[in-house]
């Protein structure tokens, strides 16, 4: 889930990425919200110099990562949990010891999801309920987050490539589902970096369900293996999940392809409105 990828500590922004079974934080995120500093860069760069110690160790707490930024993936120097509290050593501030504090919290985190996935599970629904989403809507998204953890599983043990194969196998179900890839889709609701299913509706949400299990249920009975067989099977799959939107289209009357989102009115305010 994206939200992992971000926590804050008073009001600031920390980017982190799981990697070797533990979060690392970016070191300039952390500096800033330590010392407010408007070039963290040269901070670490002067924290260094005095501290030489830490500079001669600097490789063991600074590795680079991709990170995802504004511009795409950019790698970014990390550390772990060990690192940031050896580097905050070095950095004389009033919020050092809260941070170190909410560091252990966040650090651990992940561990204890890893151990009970309940628990994501839960910090998940809390965090779609901080957004202003239902409960109703909820169950449809988490229950679409789950159809499609299944999928990629599926995709990534019959040796399909993540990043762009995945985009074009995604895409294959949008279309034959929505008529619209998810750039499109995405363009269409007036979106940028969002994510589009956090701002469809719970036909929208079913329908891309329904797509997506009929499409790894295909690559199971089939045994597709490699990209060619399963892009048929993405495209069988987005048929099925077409067919059946064309046909509820029918018996309304009318599209349940939406241009709306949620950037400004909270899903649960529009659910109210559209119920009176």
């Amino acid at each position: 889930m994206k939200e992992n990828a971000l926590v804050v500590f008073k009001g600031r922004k920390i980017r982190r990425v799981w990697h070797g079974d533990e979060w690392w934080f970016v070191l300039t995120d952390i500096v800033e919200a330590l010392t407010d500093s408007v070039n963290p860069k040269g901070y670490i760069k002067d924290m260094r110099r005095r501290d030489e110690e830490l500079s001669k160790g600097w490789g063991q707490i600074a590795t680079p990562l991709e990170i995802q930024t504004t511009g795409g993936k950019q790698k970014m120097n990390c550390t772990n949990t060990e690192g940031a509290f050896r580097m905050i050593q070095s950095i004389p501030s009033p919020k050092a010891e809260p941070f170190k504090r909410w560091l252990a919290k966040v650090g651990y985190e992940r561990v204890q999801e890893i151990d009970n996935p309940e628990l994501a599970q839960e910090r998940m629904k809390r965090l779609y309920e901080q957004k202003g989403y239902s409960k109703e809507w909820i169950d449809k998204r988490l229950r679409g987050i789950a159809v499609r953890q299944e999928l990629t599983y599926e995709w990534k043990n019959r040796g399909v490539n993540e990043g762009v194969e995945f985009g074009i196998l995604t895409n294959e179900i949008s279309n034959a589902t929505f008529g619209k890839t998810v750039e499109e889709y995405k363009q269409f609701k007036g979106l940028k970096k969002h994510n589009l299913r956090d701002h469809m509706d719970g036909i929208e949400l079913i329908l891309t369900m329904l797509g997506e299990a009929t499409t790894t249920r295909l690559t199971d009975n089939r045994d597709s293996q490699k990209f060619p067989e399963l892009q048929k099977d993405a495209k069988d799959g987005g048929d099925v999940a077409g067919s059946t939107r064309k046909n509820i289209e029918s018996k309304l009357g009318q599209s349940v392809i939406s241009d709306d989102n949620y950037l400004e009115v909270p899903e649960k305010v529009k659910r109210l409105k559209d119920k009176q």
